[in-house]
C-alpha cells in the first residue's frame, strides 16, 4: 500500500481526534497572539557585529540617542505679531513639564553669549526679559536674531524665508518604548491642533520619534487591511471559479485558522511587527488559497468520475498530498534560505514564512477532506466549472502553441531575455528611510517641508575622537572640524553643521561685543584671551555638553540630511572621508561618520548582497531538490528555467519602470520564485505520472498533463495574482511596488510553466527518453494512474 493512502486512511478514520488537535492547537496559539507587540526603532538591516552597527553604538554611548527630537516649524507672515509670537514661543512651555521630556528650546529660550570685561569671562543673558506687546518690539527681536546671532541660524530660524523652528527633545529612555507612541498621540498632537485653530496658523510636525511613531501606527492599521482585502478577494475570485459556496466557506475557514496560527507564531516567537512581518498573515492567505485550489478541484474530479465520496477522498489525500507537500516546501524553502542571512529582521521574516507555509498546507491536508467526508456529494452544478467551455479555449490555445508554435515561443523568450537584461543595467538602489511612506500623509509633506526650510529631519553624525582629554578645544583641532563644516556646507542634500566649532565662533562674536563679521574661529593669537574667558566661564548652561563629552576628548558634527539615495550618499560620503583622511591623521585621530540614516543606507546595500546569497541559494536548494526528486540532470534545467525567465523579466521592469531596489522591493524575487516552483512541480508530477501511464510516449503524456494541470494552475495563478494586488491598497510605495511585481511575476511564472515547460519537454524528448533518467524518481510524487486506492 502506497504511503499516501495510509495517510488518507488515518486522517479519515481519525476525523474527530484530528479536529479537537487543530481546535487545540489554534486556541493555544490564539493565547500568544496577546505577546504580539509593534516594533518601536527602525529596522535594522545589519548583524549586530557589524562595523557601521559597531560605530554608531559607540556614538550612542558617548552621546546617547540622536534619534530623540520632535521639530515644529511654522511659516507664516502673521507669526511676528506680539499676540503670535508670544503664543508660538510659549507653546512648548506646555511640553517642560512632562515626564517625557527632556528640554525644549524655542526663541524664547534664546541665549546671547557676552564677554564680561572685569570678571574676564563669557556670560549667558536672555535675548528679551519679558514677551514683547508691540510689533516693533517683535521686530526688533526678530533682526537682533537675524541679523546678529548666526549661531541659531537653521537651528531656531531660517532668515531666508522667515521659517520658526522649536526643538522638543524627547528623553531618551522612552524613545523606543509604547511611552512614545501614547505622548506623540495622546499629547503632542492634540496640543499642536488646538494651537493651530486657536491661531489660525498652520503647524508642521517632524523628527524621527514622530516619523517613526506615525509610520508605526499605518503598519498596524494595514495589517487588517491586508487580511480582510485578501481573504475578500480571494473568496470572490474563488467563488467565481468554483461556483460554490460550500468550497468558498471551506477555503475561508482553512486560511483564517492559518492567519490565526500565523499571528499566534509572531507572538510565540515573541517578535517585534515589522514592515515585513506586517506582510505574513496577508502572505499566508495567498499561500493557502493555492492549496485549496488543488485538493478541492482533484476531489471535484474524481467524483465527476465514479461518484465514490470516500474513494474521492482519499485519491484527493493519495494523488494531491505528496506533489501539493512538494510544492509547499519548495516554497518553504524559498523563504527559509533568509534563515542564513545575518540580519535579524529577513531571518525573523525568513522563520515565520516557513514555518507558517508548512502549516497552512497540513492545515488544509486535514481540514478540506475531513469536512467533505460530513458533506454530501456535490451537485452537478457545482462541478460545471471542469467543463466550461472558455477555460478549455485557454487550455486548446495552449496546447495549439506548444504544438506548433515552439519557434515562436523560442523567439519571443529570447527577445524578452534581452529586452530584461537592458532594463536590470537600469535598476538603481534606494536606501532612503522614508521614500516608502505614505506620500499623501500630512507627515510627509511635512518632512518635504523641513528639506526645503532646514535641509532634512535625518541625523548624520561625524564622531570625533582626538585620543587625548582636552584635545577637542586645541585650536588646530576645531580648524580641521571648520574643513569639514565647509565640505558639508557645499552639499545642497544636507544641512547647516552644528557642533563645538560654532560654539566657538559665537564665543569670538561675543568677545567683540557681539559684532556678528568676528563669527569665525579665533587666529592663534586671539585664543589664549578668548580660550581664558572660555575656561572661566560656569559650564552650568550646558552648551557644551551636547558638542563634546565631558573629558573633552570625543566631539560630534551634527548635520540632518535630505531624502537621498545610496548613489548620492555614497559620494558624500566620499568626499566626507576624503577631507577626514587629510585633515585627520589616523595616528592621532579617529573619525567615524554615522548616525541612523547612514546605518539604514548601508544596511541596504547589505541586504542586496545577501539577497543575491539567499536567492541562490534557494535556486541551489531547490535544483538538488529536483534532482533528487527527479533523478535527471536534463530535467534540473528544464524546470528550472522557466522559473528564472520571470524573475529576469520582473527584473527588467524595474530597471524600465525606474522602480529602485530597496528593503521593500528586494523580497519579490524570493516571494515570486519560491511560489512560481508550485506549478512546475504540478506539471511535472503529473507528467511523469502519465509518461508511465502512455508507456514512456513523451508528446501525449505532455499534452495530457497539459490539460488535466492547466487549469488548475490557471486558477491558482490568478488567485495569487489578484492576492498579491491586494498589497497595492498600501499606503507605503515599496508595499505597492512588492504587491505589484509579485502579481506580475507570478503570471508571467504560469505563462512560462504552461508554454515553455512542455516545449522545452518536447524539444529535449530524445535525450531524456534515451537517458531514461527520469522513469524512476526518488520519491513517488503521485502514484501510477492505474494503481488502485482502497473505497
Amino acid at each position: 500500500m502506497n504511503f499516501w493512502t495510509k495517510v488518507a486512511g488515518i486522517i479519515l478514520r481519525n476525523r474527530y481526534l484530528i479536529l479537537l488537535g487543530i481546535a487545540i492547537i489554534t486556541g493555544l496559539l490564539a493565547s500568544q497572539m496577546k505577546y504580539m507587540k509593534f516594533s518601536y526603532t527602525e529596522a535594522n538591516l545589519l548583524p549586530e557585529n557589524h562595523e557601521a552597527n559597531l560605530e554608531y553604538n559607540k556614538f550612542l554611548e558617548i552621546f546617547g540617542e540622536e534619534g530623540n527630537l520632535v521639530i515644529l516649524g511654522l511659516k507664516d507672515s502673521t507669526v511676528f505679531t506680539p499676540q503670535k509670537f508670544n503664543a508660538w514661543n510659549n507653546l512648548v512651555n506646555k511640553f517642560d513639564d512632562l515626564e517625557e521630556i527632556d528640554f525644549t528650546l524655542s526663541i524664547a529660550d534664546v541665549q546671547k553669549l557676552k564677554a564680561d570685561r572685569k570678571k574676564r569671562k563669557f556670560v549667558l543673558e536672555p535675548l528679551y526679559k519679558t514677551d514683547p506687546t508691540t510689533k516693533d518690539e517683535v521686530l526688533a527681536i526678530k533682526k537682533e536674531l537675524f541679523e546678529k546671532l548666526p549661531f541659531y541660524d537653521n537651528l531656531l530660524f531660517n532668515k531666508e524665508t522667515g521659517t520658526l523652528q522649536t526643538a522638543i527633545y524627547i528623553k531618551q529612555d522612552i524613545v523606543n518604548t509604547p511611552k512614545r507612541r501614547d505622548f506623540i498621540f495622546n499629547t503632542l498632537i492634540p496640543i499642536i491642533e488646538k494651537f493651530e485653530k486657536d491661531q489660525n496658523v498652520d503647524v508642521h510636525i517632524s523628527g524621527m520619534p514622530y516619523i517613526r511613531t506615525l509610520n508605526a501606527q499605518n503598519i498596524q492599521d494595514e495589517i487588517l487591511l491586508f487580511v480582510l482585502g485578501a481573504l475578500l478577494i480571494t473568496a470572490i475570485i474563488f467563488f467565481f471559479f468554483f461556483r460554490s459556496y460550500r468550497a468558498t466557506f471551506i477555503t475561508l475557514l482553512v486560511v483564517t485558522i492559518g492567519v490565526t496560527w500565523a499571528f499566534g507564531f509572531i507572538g510565540w516567537f515573541r517578535y517585534e511587527i515589522t514592515v515585513l512581518s506586517a506582510l505574513i498573515p496577508p502572505l499566508i492567505i495567498v499561500i493557502g488559497v493555492p492549496n485549496a485550489v488543488f485538493l478541492i478541484n482533484k476531489y471535484q474530479q474524481e467524483i465527476k468520475k465514479h461518484g465514490n465520496q470516500a474513494k474521492s477522498l482519499q485519491r484527493v489525500i493519495a494523488k494531491i498530498g505528496n506533489a501539493t507537500l512538494m510544492t509547499n516546501i519548495t516554497t518553504a524553502s524559498g523563504f527559509a534560505t533568509f534563515v542564513f542571512v545575518k540580519s535579524d529582521l529577513l531571518r525573523e521574516f525568513g522563520i515565520l514564512a516557513s514555518v507558517n507555509i508548512i502549516s497552512i498546507f497540513i492545515l488544509a491536508l486535514l481540514i478540506i477532506p475531513i469536512i467533505y467526508s460530513f458533506m454530501p456529494l456535490p451537485k452537478k452544478k457545482h462541478l460545471n466549472h471542469l467543463e466550461r467551455r472558455w477555460i478549455e479555449n485557454v487550455v486548446d490555445w495552449m496546447e495549439r502553441m506548444v504544438k506548433n508554435q515552439r519557434i515562436t515561443i523560442y523567439f519571443a523568450t529570447v527577445i524578452v531575455i534581452i529586452l530584461s537584461i537592458i532594463g536590470v543595467y537600469k535598476i538603481k538602489v534606494s536606501g532612503s528611510l522614508i521614500e516608502d511612506m505614505p506620500k499623501s500623509t500630512s507627515f510627509y509633506k511635512d518632512i518635504k517641508f523641513f528639506e526645503r526650510e532646514f535641509g532634512g529631519i535625518m541625523p548624520l553624525e561625524i564622531l570625533i575622537d582626538t585620543k587625548k582629554d582636552k584635545g577637542v578645544m586645541k585650536l588646530s583641532t576645531l580648524k580641521k572640524m571648520d574643513k569639514i563644516n565647509e565640505t558639508i556646507e557645499s552639499f545642497p542634500e544636507l544641512s547647516k553643521p552644528i557642533s563645538v566649532v560654532n560654539l566657538v565662533k559665537y564665543s569670538k562674536q561675543a568677545y567683540y561685543k557681539g559684532n556678528p563679521k568676528y563669527y569665525q574661529l579665533p587666529t592663534s593669537q586671539e585664543q589664549s584671551y578668548i580660550f581664558a574667558y572660555t575656561k572661566n566661564t560656569n559650564n552650568d548652561s550646558g552648551m557644551l555638553k551636547n558638542f563634546v563629552d565631558s573629558t573633552g576628548r570625543y566631539a560630534r558634527i551634527t548635520t540632518f540630511m535630505k531624502d537621498i539615495g545610496t548613489d548620492k550618499m555614497d559620494i558624500i560620503q566620499e568626499r566626507l572621508k576624503a577631507v577626514v583622511d587629510k585633515e585627520f591623521p589616523a595616528d592621532k585621530y579617529s573619525v567615524s561618520i554615522t548616525g541612523k540614516a547612514l546605518v539604514f543606507i548601508k544596511g541596504t546595500n547589505y541586504l542586496i548582497t545577501n539577497l543575491v546569497f539567499s536567492l541562490s541559494l534557494a535556486i541551489i536548494l531547490i535544483a538538488l531538490f529536483m534532482a533528487w526528486m527527479f533523478r535527471s540532470p536534463q530535467m534540473i534545467i528544464i524546470s528550472l528555467l522557466p522559473n528564472i525567465l520571470p524573475l529576469l523579466i520582473t527584473a527588467g521592469l524595474m530597471g524600465f519602470f525606474d522602480i529602485p531596489i530597496k528593503p521593500s522591493t528586494i523580497l519579490v524575487f524570493s516571494i515570486a520564485f519560491g511560489i512560481s516552483v508550485d506549478d512546475t512541480i504540478h506539471f511535472l508530477a503529473k507528467y511523469r505520472q502519465e509518461l508511465i501511464a502512455n508507456n514512456w510516449r513523451i508528446k501525449p503524456s505532455v499534452y495530457s498533463a497539459l490539460r488535466e494541470t492547466g487549469v488548475s494552475m490557471f486558477y491558482t495563478s490568478i488567485v495569487l495574482f489578484f492576492g498579491f494586488l491586494v498589497f497595492c491598497l498600501s499606503s507605503f510605495g515599496g508595499t505597492i511596488a512588492l504587491g505589484g511585481l509579485v502579481s506580475i511575476t507570478l503570471l508571467l511564472a504560469m505563462v512560462s510553466n504552461l508554454l515553455l515547460l512542455p516545449s522545452l519537454l518536447l524539444t529535449f524528448e530524445k535525450k531524456i527518453a534515451n537517458k531514461k533518467m527520469f522513469k524512476e524518481p526518488k520519491i513517488e510524487i503521485m502514484p501510477p494512474k492505474e494503481e488502485k486506492i482502497e473505497s
